[in-house]
């Protein structure tokens, strides 16, 4: 498996809450993007311990002949893990208060990806047919459109659209997606912030990782958010075979 990833500040923002992570296990790969939330850079710092708590917890307990099970609960308490820490430290000290942040996280062996998520960070499977959301968004427009009351043109003008229903460290406890879908011999999975996804289309991201080489296509992703206005932080992470 070869994979890249990146994070850029934008255009519109004073620092970048943002953070990914891609680490090797025994040939397998383990990727976390993270959006963080909340001031005085609380944001960042959520975003940074959900990283270092998820590949810590993650570390502790990896085997390389996890079944699907044992996948599903060390990439859950992994995530748990992390929340536990910054709900912690987000009572600790009055300055932290509201911070918390998006996770979503893939893990590929040789036969599966798994994948867990939690706020509007999402997770995409590209194939010769497109690009495919994995995950779905823990946000309040998501919910309406999925009881009905809006449709779907309305979710990228309503005035909560980037109000989270769930996110890391804001809950004492959390219950993250997940998924598992069979690896085929060829594939590409991409994990990305808000920053790309909520700017970008499916079909505009598409155009680019299909005609784009590897070494070159984180560039050109945030090169695609930047000249959309850049009004967030861009992450992302690619992974491939």
């Amino acid at each position: 498996m070869k994979y890249v990833s990146a994070t850029d500040i934008g255009l519109m923002r004073e620092e970048n809450q943002d953070m990914v992570r891609v680490d090797d296990f025994f040939g397998n790969v383990l990727a976390v993007v993270c959006d963080g939330m909340g001031g005085e850079r609380a944001g960042q710092e959520a975003s940074r311990i959900a990283i270092r708590e998820f590949f810590s917890r993650f570390n502790e307990g990896y085997s390389p002949h996890l079944d699907t099970i044992g996948t599903r609960q060390l990439m859950t308490s992994s995530i748990s893990a992390a929340n536990s820490v910054i709900y912690t430290t987000a009572r600790m000290d009055y300055k932290n208060f509201g911070m918390g942040t998006t996770c979503v996280a893939a893990y590929i062996d040789s036969e599966y990806i798994y994948v867990v998520n939690i706020g509007d960070s999402r997770a995409y499977y590209m194939d010769e047919k497109g690009l495919h959301q994995i995950t779905s968004d823990h946000t309040f427009v998501n919910m309406l459109l999925q009881q009905g009351k809006i449709e779907p043109d309305e979710v990228h003008t309503h005035p909560k659209r980037n109000m989270l229903t769930k996110a890391v460290g804001v809950e004492k406890i959390i219950k993250p997606d997940f998924f598992r879908m069979k690896r085929e011999e060829k594939f590409t999975i991409l994990l990305c912030s808000d920053g790309l996804s909520g700017y970008c289309s499916d079909d505009e991201i598409y155009e680019i990782m299909k005609s784009t080489p590897l070494d070159e296509v984180s560039k050109a992703l945030i090169d695609l958010a930047l000249s959309k206005g850049g009004r967030d932080n861009i992450t992302l992470a690619v992974i491939t075979e």
